[in-house]
């Protein structure tokens, strides 16, 4: 195991790790800097930390040779140590690198201007990171930086959180802490134990403690621990708040640090940049204290299971001061639950898992899944992308990354659920190209020349990463992903999730898109036999599937309601969607009464106007007094607890309808347009009711039946909650992983 220096000598979060892992691992060996007090016999001192860097490292690579005469593996955790052994490739050796942050990009945060140091840092963390068999990360952020900054294949990449060292962090006596810290029962005390550099946000602790201290009572303070280039510019900050309400404790011992802990009623981790777990997070959580965190790197991850409202905006002094006031009022999980949630992490079952990696390493042992690489261009919740991460987490049998042509919520969400993503822009004039402009004329040159460069940048990458299987999750993925995955020579599995006909997109759009199924799909999967039909058969009559998407069965309980009955109408606001089809048929069923109708969704893709025109029309059909628009909602299911009856009134037929599924899933009685997928979900009379496409009347009958019998409603709502069981998403991945494998043994 090489490693940097000896914790105890020499604090910070890497050390610390390497110190926690090793002990773990009695039957390794290992090589740090110096000095070493307390190591164990089986540690070799390579050279000590105040040696000059090119004997530093001299004697570095002598001592880790002369360690390498008896091991099968190496486990390397810095980047300058190991660069040696790794470039040079000593005896073909298996390896792990453990990646514990931009080496390169911290000394900048730091302050080191030097763009040459910068260069040369850079480019060895590079070859170093790609000359690996294998990587371990402490969170899914990290690995992301992995991926997207360095190159790395996300295959090898292993996600697993650190352990803590619970017989030495414990919550012990708080009381008598707090009294040898001269800390009063009533006081309110905050603990910061960070290193003082600039990327730790300090200032912005000390802001926030200036604007809120003369609220809390009175000796309460703020208590910073920690070494380094700032300290004096923090203790001449810290002199000017308040007397006596911060104190810079400089570096303290472990016993010390437990004990500030103790006394402590919440930490703080107002990190800025570059923090790839925060393992004082579960250190002050293993003695009962909670930690508020900014929403930087890996520390989302890691208190977000204990408490998400522990999380604050970074650099947001306003935001992290309005938090520290609810600890102040006692807002916390409790130090029991605190206790309770760092147990979780066990430095036994780590190191486990890493002799399990090793294992598998030195007898080449690989894992034999499917790399199937997932293209999408947008990275906002729409349709097809809620049924992707939906998907996903129950996707076991493959080895999965996604490649996103935007950030946002999606990967967010797909990062929290433990998925490999990464981000390979798209340029904004392609990415949000309008499928009815795709015709002669309608896309510009520029629209047209940014694609097909990112057909070359996709096709590279796809190269590098060598999966076993493409799989297109969009319109346009498809496109330019059908193309890129030709010129890697990697299978293509087109996911239709769109009826490829004139009523839905232009002609020319038609042709192009049928082109390319038919030439370049190895084969195709749709969401209902409705968009199936609108495709062709491809080249040598390729697979050809419909697997519908997948929803999972609404655990929140229906509001149930009292007198009027409640019309809703759930999804992006646009004219093909049907909400103005929805409103008139509201205004005919019900032009006056108590009955309600709600619109939730939001324009995503400039349709802004539609839904100005929206708010125009319930005015002028007299019912904007019962009409609630209630915008974007990430989480739908309370919103679908609130209707009596789901509408869903596309004007053009739906290729699935995802949200009839959500609206069954909740049991609601859902009524929808008799063509397209929806009428392939909803058994007529059963599960829901089906009335006569684009027309207002047959809709309006359907909605005051269903409105004056509550007793219809329950039944259609038992009825549909009952049929989307078979929707379940581990049965239809369990479909989608027996396709791959049928497509590959084809391929």
């Amino acid at each position: 195991m090489l490693g940097m220096s000896w914790f105890g000598a020499n604090p910070g979060g890497l050390d610390r790790y390497y110190r926690s892992l090793y002990e773990q691992l009695p039957e390794a060996s290992g090589v740090v800097v110096g000095p070493t007090e307390g190591a164990p016999g089986s540690l070799t001192l390579a050279a000590r930390e105040d040696n000059p860097l090119p004997w530093r490292m001299l004697r570095y690579w002598l001592g880790a040779r002369r360690a390498l005469a008896d091991v099968e593996l190496l486990d390397t955790h810095f980047a300058l140590y190991a660069a040696p052994l790794l470039l040079l490739g000593h005896r073909r050796l298996p390896s792990v690198f453990h990646f514990h942050g931009p080496w390169a990009e911290e000394h900048v945060a730091a302050g080191d201007g030097s763009q040459a140091r910068y260069a040369v840092r850079r480019g060895l963390e590079r070859a170093v990171l790609r000359r690996a068999d294998a990587h371990v990360v402490l969170s899914s952020a990290f690995r992301r930086v992995l991926i997207e900054r360095y190159g790395v294949p996300p295959w090898g990449i292993r996600v697993w959180a650190p352990g803590v060292e619970l017989d030495a962090f414990t919550p012990g006596e708080r009381m008598a802490a707090r009294a040898k810290l001269g800390i009063g029962a009533q006081a309110f005390a905050v603990v910061c134990v960070r290193r003082l550099v600039p990327r730790m946000g300090i200032d912005v602790l000390l802001d926030a403690w200036e604007q809120i201290v003369p609220e809390l009572p009175s000796g309460s303070v703020l208590l910073i621990a920690g070494e380094g280039p700032l300290r004096s510019q923090i203790e001449a900050r810290a002199a000017q708040i308040e007397h006596g309400s911060v104190r810079v404790l400089g570096r303290i011992s472990d016993s010390e640090l437990v004990e500030l802990y103790r006394a402590g009623d919440v930490a703080a981790v107002p990190t800025l940049s570059i923090e790839g777990f925060g393992l004082v997070v579960l250190e002050a959580a293993a003695c009962g204290t909670p930690s508020v965190v900014s929403a930087v790197g890996g520390l989302p991850e890691v208190i977000r299971a204990l408490d998400p409202s522990l999380l604050v905006a970074p650099g947001d002094p306003p935001a992290l001061a309005k938090r520290l006031r609810r600890a102040a009022r006692g807002e916390l999980p409790s130090r029991e639950r605190t206790r309770s949630y760092a147990e979780a992490f066990s430095w036994p079952v780590v190191a486990e898992r890493h002799r399990e990696l090793y294992a598998d390493l030195a007898a080449g042992r690989r894992d034999e899944r499917p790399r199937v690489v997932y293209l999408d261009h947008i990275a906002r919740l729409s349709g097809g992308e809620i049924a992707l991460l939906r998907l996903l987490p129950h996707m076991g049998g493959v080895n999965a990354h996604v490649i996103l042509g935007e950030d946002g919520p999606l990967a967010e969400r797909l990062t929290q659920a433990g998925i490999s993503v990464e981000i390979l822009p798209i340029a904004p004039s392609t990415r949000d190209l309008r499928k009815d402009t795709v015709r002669f004329g309608g896309v510009s040159p520029l629209a047209a020349l940014h694609t097909l460069a990112y057909v070359f940048r996709l096709a590279l990458r796809l190269r590098r990463l060598r999966p076993d299987l493409v799989h297109t999750n969009s319109l346009k993925a498809g496109v330019y992903g059908a193309l890129a995955a030709r010129a890697a020579g990697v299978p293509l599995l087109w996911h239709a999730r769109d009826r490829i006909a004139d009523d839905y997109i232009p002609k020319p759009a038609v042709r192009l898109v049928r082109a390319l199924v038919r030439h370049l799909a190895t084969g195709v999967l749709a969401n209902s036999e409705a968009t199936l039909s609108t495709l062709p058969e491809t080249r040598s009559r390729a697979l050809r599937e419909v697997i519908p998407d997948s929803v999972e069965p609404s655990t929140h309980p229906p509001i149930v309601a009292m007198g009027s009955t409640t019309f809703g109408m759930l999804g992006r606001i646009a004219p093909w969607k049907g909400q103005d089809l929805f409103l008139r048929a509201f205004a005919a069923a019900f032009p006056a009464g108590q009955e309600r109708a709600v619109v939730v969704g939001a324009p995503l893709f400039g349709e802004e106007d539609y839904e100005r025109e929206l708010h125009e029309l319930a005015h002028e059909l007299g019912i904007a007094e019962r009409v609630e628009f209630r915008g974007f909602r990430e989480d739908i299911w309370p919103e679908l607890a609130s209707f009596d009856v789901l509408v869903h009134a596309s004007v053009i037929p739906e290729p699935f309808g995802q949200v009839v599924l959500e609206g069954m899933a909740a049991g609601l009685p859902v009524l929808a347009p008799d063509e397209g997928g929806p009428a392939s979900v909803i058994e007529d009379g059963k599960t829901g009711r089906l009335f006569r496409s684009r027309e207002r009347d047959s809709l309006a009958a359907a909605m005051r039946s269903l409105s004056v019998d509550r007793g219809e409603r329950e039944r259609l709502g038992a009825g549909a909650r009952c049929a989307v069981e078979s929707y379940r998403p581990e049965h239809l991945a369990d479909r989608i992983e027996q396709l791959y494998d049928r497509l590959l043994e084809r391929s």
